[in-house]
């Protein structure tokens, strides 16, 4: 007798997309307990599947899945959120795409991670109440707390509060940041090092504030446009240090934002 197909059930977020063969679409989700995972959608480019407008990109979707040889395969789909109101501003459809390139590039299949997956909810329901151009302070915060708690999460967390040479606690002075080694140095153990580059208090202020409050606490804060622009550089660029490659999705939401 041949073997049963298990089935399984899950929530998911749909992060990427590829077309496969003549119909097909390979989708690449992170769900709750699952974690990152690859799924196949058959006949889904057809104009009569069924199951198309509930696998779009950054829909919140149930599935039915069961075990195929080669990916699993979506038998059932049902739409729970579909963001839609973010759809509408290209800034958020950008700010969307990062996010989910950023939980792309950080996971691994089957590596569940049950605080990322509500970081990940938490940030697209924002950006959906986020979608008008008046807003765009409060994405640009958006981005910058969810780079820390994504780092914060899957273990990448920069030490902003204690030296990394002599582990005293940081003052509220011109400290020395390493993207390489993840952190920052203190006036005194900087010296003579060249290879570090200097982070004003101002900066230093937020980018903890970020990294230890939820959001609650955070989306009503204002920042000075400079402080805002210094630590995009920073956290762009550690995020590149650490993944050593360049995301795709930073070019376009820099064009969007102008």
């Amino acid at each position: 007798m041949a073997n049963r197909i298990r089935s399984t059930g899950t929530r998911a977020v749909i992060l990427r997309r590829r077309d496969y063969g003549d119909a097909d679409r390979i989708v690449t989700t992170y769900t709750p307990s699952l974690g990152k995972q690859e799924f196949i959608a058959k006949g889904i480019r057809k104009t009569s599947s069924r199951k198309a407008g509930h696998l779009e990109l950054f829909t919140h979707s149930a599935l039915q899945v069961a075990d195929a040889r080669t990916w699993p395969i979506i038998t059932e789909a049902a739409t729970i959120e579909s963001f839609r109101t973010l759809r509408t501003n290209l800034a958020t459809i950008g700010a969307a795409n990062y996010i989910a390139e950023l939980i792309d590039r950080f996971t691994e299949a089957n590596d569940e991670n049950q605080p990322l997956w509500e970081l990940l909810l938490l940030a697209l329901r924002e950006l959906d109440q986020a979608a008008d151009d008046d807003a765009a302070p409060r994405r640009a915060l958006l981005l910058r707390w969810f780079e820390l708690h994504l780092l914060g999460l899957t273990g990448f967390q920069p030490q902003l509060f204690h030296c990394l040479s002599c582990g005293e606690a940081l003052e509220p002075v011109q400290n020395f940041l390493s993207l390489s080694d993840g952190g920052l140095y203190c006036p005194a153990c900087a010296t003579g090092n060249r290879d570090l580059e200097a982070l004003d208090p101002d900066v230093l202020k937020v980018l903890r504030y970020l990294q230890r409050e939820p959001w609650p606490a955070v989306y009503q804060l204002s920042v000075r446009p400079a402080i805002m622009l210094r630590m995009e550089n920073v956290l762009h660029r550690y995020l590149l240090t650490i993944l050593e490659y360049r995301l795709r999705s930073t070019d376009f939401l820099h064009h969007v934002q102008g």
